[in-house]
């Protein structure tokens, strides 16, 4: 089990003067403590999505499994019960959404990928509802690509020049057309237009050369503000079609940003100072660079160069009243004078070396600092203190060693505070603590398969050499088709020992953890010097700056509200009744308390369901109002991730696209598309309701009235009469002329309501009335549809849910409910099967468990494409130990 300790560690080292803190009366103490109760009052949550592959093409499936943990203690989360998943297209658009329950931290779903959606860079965002009172930068966050190519007729290809007009950036784009086979659009007239930060830039018409080829320039006036953006295009082809296209604008420029971050925040005189660097392009990704370090009387003091993605260090000794500038050589042979930051005359460094099985921490601070008081070192993850120590006032350099094997797996932030216990320095470092995971190893009978023949994996998971029970999911793909790209891997290392502690982008994560060697040692170190931004700032502990809390943690589905009189006084003992029919009939009540609410939970619904909320006061009148809670939605941030957008999609996927269009070309020729999918030249299409959302079980209508049909009237009855024949209104309550006396039953979002509440209803509600008079249409509602029916189905809202009024005390409700998962489908072979089989995910299995011996086993079939099949396993225990393993067989 992990180490977790929430009192100081002591040990003696060489320079410091070790002591306890027991005295009640102790500042320090008070603080320590008091960081304690912060983090209890304040828990937070990790967030960590396992995708089935990196890309996808419209057509797929996303499946993935979530592993939510408690920060503090690093295990499952049992602080919320729900988790929504977001799949936002590159308008920073929300496409779709799941609401998944959690179990012990766990759940999963997946994502259909219709051809209602167009190719291009989409985001996969992660998070609870008590997430969101921590800020979105938190939340999992990653860019993926989604290709085209089964349901696309048009192919982009875009490249792009930069140059510079004075204060003004000019952008050259050469945008090339071609059909699904690489052959040009000749002679096909092209509009366009620039947007940059959603701002309109220009716009223009252009025609396709020989090669399918246009030239668009453009003018940024406004680069620090106009940073990136697409071009809108729209082709003009045969038979009057028009197809759209956005081509990703990711830089207008190609100038670098450089910055250089002193190790402990602050230049020092004469103390030996480390520096980090970063230099950063135009689109977001690292650019290496070099230079020299001179003084302010042109005097070479260093010089400099980035080691890895544009991020480096070095050593400088600032000089009383000297400054000093960086001179900055680029790629291009350009070079840039910098300015480094002022150094103060007098202040502390706090300096690390991570190399070695110990931490070594030194402390360095000015001359006349010495004697002003004592020093207190913590060292501290998560919220959880794992070193502490203080220090006499007489010495300038102290030096400890902290054994990393004490410490957890992850970011580790070293304080440096002053005598009154104000924060002085601080220091993140990432400790790799090779006893801190889950041992797992993939075992099969053989290591070379032929195709579609079953395989047989065997899983064995321990932790500290004793078997360990665990979730893991597993996803099996075949690299010749799903090319694995290791280091810009996200995977559960990653993202909950390292993203989702600091803010910001960090490009190809995994490099830092596929080796341990020295240099990726220093990479890492270096990385953490220039991004420092992290989710625990000890200010916030001293100034009691809680977290403001908007939304509690959700432990179950519930609905809740409101009960007043339509002056807004609290309605006390009122009844609400609960009602659907959705899958089935359901039905439940509830009393109001004195101030009027009232709360129906735990629940647990699939999306889409639809409640009628029903309430009367204490002497059964029902004139009253309903005010639901309804939770509003999560906004959509900027992406942090511009580095991983990708120009051309299809041409960076093109490979994986052709498999991917043969796969549904071969389903379409065995007839084994989801039922949910039809074929129409090609394309995948959903189908629609004539009326959205509607409750009509007959799925057939013989006289359908829309919105827009009723926007004139001002009651139902009004809309109707006349609209529909043989249909007549009584005392405003509705009747087939053939039946008599018998009033057609009503449904709404449905629910059966009483005839005579039909003109109750307020018509802007409404999205459409479908009317069923044949026997054909009505015999589904058995006796009930004797007189006819009246569906009637109301307009949906945004954000989580909708309600709307219609009649007094009486509401309809369809809040968003549970995403219910679908099932991987994995062929079985155990007979020959002569089909073709282009997979390009093997398997996959969200939940396989190992037992008290630690063992796991799961089986699958081959497809009939060769290659080198890459298994990758990731999981959890109840302690919070991570567990990754990536294991390789060969189809031939």
């Amino acid at each position: 089990m992990k180490l977790r300790i929430a009192l100081p560690v002591f040990s003696f080292f060489v320079f410091f003067t070790i002591l306890a803190y027991t005295a009640d009366d102790d500042p320090f103490s008070a603080l320590l403590k008091k960081l304690e109760v912060y983090n209890e009052k304040n828990p937070q949550e990790k967030v960590y999505l396992h995708l089935d592959k990196p890309y996808y093409a419209i057509g797929d499936d996303i499946w993935f499994k979530a592993y939510i943990i408690n920060a503090q203690t690093s295990k499952p989360s049992d602080l919320s019960g729900i988790l929504y998943v977001d799949l936002i297209n590159e308008k920073d658009s929300l496409k779709k959404q799941v609401r998944l329950p959690v179990i012990a931290g766990l759940t999963w779903g997946d994502f259909k990928l219709p051809d209602s959606l167009s190719e291009g860079n989409y985001r996969i965002r992660a998070y609870t509802q008590w997430m969101r009172n921590m800020g979105t930068e938190f939340f999992f966050d990653k860019t993926i690509k989604i290709g085209n190519s089964w349901a696309n007729s048009v192919f982009t290809n875009a490249t792009y020049s930069f140059s510079k007009q004075n204060q003004t950036e000019k952008v050259d784009a050469k945008i090339r057309f071609t059909d699904k086979e690489g052959s040009p659009y000749v002679q096909k007239d092209v509009s366009y237009e620039v947007e940059l930060n959603f701002r309109n830039q220009a716009k223009g018409k252009a025609t396709t050369n020989e090669q399918g080829e246009i030239n668009i320039s453009f003018l940024n006036a406004q680069p620090s503000i106009y940073k990136s953006g697409k071009i809108v295009t729209t082709i003009s082809l045969p038979e009057n079609k028009k197809v759209i296209k956005n081509i990703p604008v990711k830089a207008t420029s190609t100038a670098v940003d450089v910055q250089f971050f002193p190790e402990s925040g602050n230049l020092v005189e004469n103390l030996p100072n480390k520096i980090g660097i970063k230099a950063t392009n135009a689109s977001g990704l690292g650019e290496d660079i070099t230079g020299t370090v001179v003084d302010n009387d042109g005097t070479e003091i260093n010089t400099f160069g980035t080691q890895h993605l544009g991020i480096g260090s070095l050593i400088l000794n600032p000089q009383p009243g000297k400054t000093y500038t960086a001179k900055v050589k680029f790629k291009d042979g350009s070079e840039r004078t910098i300015n480094l930051p002022k150094s103060l005359q007098s202040g502390y460094i706090l300096t690390t070396n991570n190399s070695s099985d110990n931490l070594t921490a030194k402390v360095l601070r000015s001359e006349n600092l010495v004697g002003t008081g004592e020093l207190k070192l913590v060292a501290q993850h998560n919220g959880n203190v794992y070193f502490v120590s203080k220090t006499s006032s007489s010495k300038q350099i102290f030096i400890t060693n902290i054994p990393k094997k004490d410490l957890p797996s992850g970011i580790i932030q070293l304080t440096l505070f002053s005598a009154n216990n104000t924060p002085l320095c601080e220091r993140l470092i990432f400790v790799k603590n090779p006893n801190d995971n889950i041992k797992t190893s993939i075992s099969s009978s053989k290591t070379t398969y032929q195709r579609k023949e079953k395989v047989d994996i065997d899983i064995q998971a321990a932790f500290a050499d004793k078997p360990v029970q665990g979730s893991f999911s597993v996803s099996v793909t075949n690299t010749a088709s799903v090319k694995p790209d290791e280091e810009n891997e996200t995977n559960i290392f990653t993202s909950l020992l390292l993203t989702s502690d600091i803010v910001g982008y960090v490009e190809k994560p995994n490099y830092y953890f596929l080796n341990s060697d020295s240099k990726t040692l220093q990479d890492l170190d270096n990385l953490l010097l220039t991004q420092g931004w992290r989710r625990f700032i000890w200010k916030n502990v001293i100034n009691d700056l809680a977290p403001i809390i908007r939304y509690q943690p959700e432990k179950a589905l519930k609905i809740s509200g409101i009960l007043t009189t339509y002056g807004g006084k609290p309605v006390p003992k009122g009844k609400i009744s609960l009602f659907s029919s959705s899958g089935g009939f359901f039905a439940t009540d509830t009393l109001t308390d004195e101030q009027g609410h009232f709360s129906f939970e735990p629940m647990s619904f699939n999306d889409s369901t639809k409640f009628i909320v029903q309430a009367r006061n204490a002497k059964d009148k029902k004139h009253v109002d309903i005010k639901l809670d309804v939770t509003d939605g999560q906004i959509i941030t900027k992406s942090k991730n511009n580095g991983d957008i990708e120009i051309n999609v299809n041409e960076a996927l093109s490979g994986y696209l052709r498999k991917s269009s043969s796969f549904f070309d071969e389903l379409t020729k065995r007839g084994l598309l989801e039922k949910t999918i039809t074929l129409k030249e090609v394309s995948i299409v959903e189908k629609k309701d004539v009326i959205k959302n509607s409750s009509n079980l007959s799925r057939n209508a013989d006289a359908v009235i829309t919105a827009e049909q009723l926007q004139n009237c001002t009651t139902i009855s009004q809309c109707l009469i006349g609209r529909v024949a043989g249909l007549i209104f009584r005392n405003g309550i509705p009747y087939l002329m053939r039946n008599g006396n018998t009033p057609m039953h009503i449904t709404l979002d449905g629910m059966q309501i009483e005839p005579e509440t039909l003109d109750n209803i307020n018509v802007t509600d409404i999205e459409g009335v479908e009317v069923l008079k044949s026997i054909g249409n009505t015999a589904i509602y058995g006796s009930n549809g004797g007189g006819g029916v009246l569906v009637i189905t109301t307009k949906r809202g945004g954000g989580f849910s909708s309600a709307s009024t219609f009649v007094p005390g009486i509401i309809s409700y369809s809040p968003k409910g549970y995403s219910v998962p679908r099932q991987f489908y994995s062929p079985k072979y155990d007979v020959p099967n002569s089909a073709t089989d282009s997979r390009t995910t093997i398997y996959w299995a969200p939940h396989i468990s190992t037992n008290e011996g630690g063992k796991g086993q799961f089986s699958f079939y081959n497809s009939n494409e060769a290659g080198n099949y890459r298994v990758v396993v990731e999981g959890i225990d109840m302690a919070g130990n991570l567990a990754r393993s990536v294991y390789t067989y060969e189809v031939k």
